[in-house]
C-alpha cells in the first residue's frame, strides 16, 4: 500500500526491526518493478521504496542534485540510520550520489544496471515517440528477452513519453545523468557494494560494471547470464539470490 506523508509517497512493508533495503527506481521505473524483490525480502528486512519525484516534482529539481536533495530528506523524514540503497538504472546513479554525500548512513550499496560512468539510454530523445511499435521496440532492448517488456510496462513508457510535462522532465534527468559523470568521486565509497549485471546489458554494458568493479574498493561483482538492464525484473529468483548471500555476508 502507497503511504502519503509529509509531501512523499512511499512503501515501507517488511520488519520493521530488519535492516533497511531502500529501493531506488530508474527513470522508467516503478514499484512493480521490485515485485520479486519485495516479496522476498520483507519477511526479515524492512523494504522501503520512496516514489521518486521525476516527472511531477519542479522542473528546475529534474536532474540528480534534486532527487539527492529528495532522498536525503526522506531519509531524515523516516529517521533512517544505516541503509543499504539498491539502485537501477537512474536509481543506481542516485545510490552512489547517496553514497558518497553520506558516507555515516550507509550499511552496503547494491547497484545494478546503474548509470553514473557510461549509459546509452532511452532518455536522451524522442525522434518518433508516437510510434507505438518504436516505443514497444526500445523499451524492449531493456531486456535480453523482448518478451519481458510486457504490453503494460509498454504502454506506461508509452503515456510517459507522449505527456509533454513528463517528457521534458524525462530529457532533464537523462541530460543530468549523462553530465554526472562519478569516476572521480566514487573511488571515496567506502560501503560494501554488490554489483548484480546482466552480461547482455546494452543500457549499461558489461565494462561499466567492470569499471565500477575496479573504482569502488570493497566490490562484489556478480553476471547474470542471458539478461539485460533490469536484471531483478528479468531473472528476479538469481538476482535475490545473489542479493541474499551479499546481505548475509555482511554479518
Amino acid at each position: 500500500m502507497i503511504i502519503e506523508e509529509q509531501g512523499f509517497k512511499f512503501l515501507d512493508t517488511g520488519n520493521e526491526d530488519g535492516e533497511v533495503l531502500l529501493l531506488l527506481h530508474g527513470l522508467f521505473g516503478a514499484l512493480s518493478n521490485f515485485a520479486g524483490l519485495i516479496d522476498y525480502f520483507k519477511k526479515e528486512h524492512r523494504v522501503i521504496i520512496p516514489i521518486l519525484p521525476i516527472y511531477d516534482g519542479p522542473k528546475e529539481k529534474a536532474n540528480l542534485e534534486g532527487l539527492l536533495e529528495f532522498v536525503e530528506s526522506f531519509v531524515a523524514f523516516k529517521k533512517l540510520n544505516k541503509v543499504i540503497p539498491i539502485g537501477n538504472s537512474l536509481g543506481g546513479h542516485l545510490a552512489l550520489k547517496f553514497a558518497v554525500a553520506n558516507p555515516n548512513l550507509m550499511r552496503g550499496l547494491v547497484l545494478t544496471g546503474s548509470s553514473g560512468l557510461f549509459e546509452d539510454s532511452l532518455g536522451n530523445t524522442y525522434p518518433r515517440k508516437e510510434d507505438y511499435e518504436y516505443i514497444k521496440h526500445k523499451t524492449g532492448l531493456t531486456f535480453y528477452d523482448p518478451e519481458v517488456a510486457t504490453k503494460e510496462l509498454v504502454d506506461e513508457v508509452y503515456e510517459i513519453v507522449n505527456n509533454r510535462e513528463k517528457a521534458i522532465r524525462i530529457l532533464y534527468m537523462a541530460r543530468s545523468a549523462i553530465k554526472n559523470n562519478m569516476a572521480d568521486v566514487i573511488p571515496n565509497i567506502q560501503a560494501p557494494t554488490l554489483l548484480i549485471w546482466g552480461k547482455n546489458d546494452t543500457i549499461t554494458p558489461p565494462f561499466v560494471a567492470e569499471e565500477f568493479h575496479k573504482l569502488i574498493s570493497n566490490t562484489t561483482l556478480e553476471w547474470i547470464d542471458k539478461c539485460g538492464h533490469a536484471a531483478m525484473m528479468e531473472h528476479p529468483q538469481e538476482f535475490n539470490r545473489l542479493l541474499e548471500r551479499f546481505l548475509q555476508n555482511l554479518d
